[in-house]
């Protein structure tokens, strides 16, 4: 069981779309895929079609509650199970943090569930929200590999720089932690991404990291996939447009070496 955390502290540079994507084309490979959805916004629900809140238990109740996690995984598409989240993901940081004698060792919660899962599933992916918060390390401080996109535009180095200093730190209490790659993201054909992109890969040749050839592009069609299919793209695709970009996530699976 191979397990992945997609991560970044700026929002909006496709984590979840990245997550449910890569998930979904690993899903009709005939692999087994479970989605953990770590942010507050249940965007992984969403991207399915369900309302967040409509779930009985959320990674909410196995972290903070104690719940059984297997009550929480819900079987979405197939060989696509996921855990969702939802607005009570909002106080899990300072439910922990404030309950110490309860939680004496809070960046374990998450690693100690996906230890209860091994065996079940070829890969799990862990989508988080947009900081560098407790979650965030919990998260860190569980997967194996780190996925980071990069949107290449003014200011996104220095955030990245935040991330990968973050996935640095947390190496010395998970040794089995690799930045997987960073992944540029929203791309377009202009000077300023093409001049920001080359700058990534300077970044990235210095400190040792892979930044993958394959890009995803700037396009409405993911999001349009959610809004008229409520599936991800990989999973609902009808043109031969649409099967262009899937294949981009096709070919990031294999860059990935997932």
């Amino acid at each position: 069981m191979k397990s992945i955390a997609v991560s970044s502290n700026k929002g909006g540079v496709l984590k979840t779309s990245i997550t449910s994507n890569l998930a979904s084309v690993l899903s009709t490979q005939g692999k087994k895929v479970l989605i953990i959805d770590t942010d507050n916004q249940g965007n992984i629900a969403l991207t399915f079609g369900i309302n967040p809140d409509t779930f009985d238990y959320t990674i909410y109740d196995v972290l903070v509650c104690g719940f059984d996690v297997n009550k929480a995984i819900v079987s979405i598409a197939p060989n696509i199970d996921i855990i969702p989240s939802n607005d009570d993901m909002s106080y899990f940081e300072i439910d922990v943090l404030t309950n110490k004698d309860k939680f004496p060792n809070p960046f374990d919660l998450l690693k100690n569930t996906l230890g209860k899962l091994k065996g079940k599933y070829d890969y799990i992916f862990v989508d988080t929200p947009p900081n560098l918060g407790l979650i965030v390390g919990d998260a860190l401080n569980a997967v194996d590999v780190v996925i980071t996109p990069f949107h290449p535009e003014t200011y996104s180095l220095r955030s990245l720089a935040k991330t990968i200093k973050a996935i640095d730190n947390f190496k010395e209490s998970n040794s089995k932690l690799k930045l997987g790659s960073i992944v540029p993201t929203k791309v377009r054909q202009t000077l300023l991404h093409k001049a920001n992109i080359v700058s990534c890969e300077g970044f990235a040749m210095s400190n040792g990291i892979k930044i993958t050839k394959t890009v995803i592009p700037e396009t409405i069609a993911y999001a349009n996939a959610i809004g008229k299919y409520r599936m991800p793209l990989a999973l609902s695709y009808k043109t031969k447009k649409e099967k262009e970009l899937v294949d981009v996530y096709v070919k990031l699976v294999q860059e990935l070496n997932l």
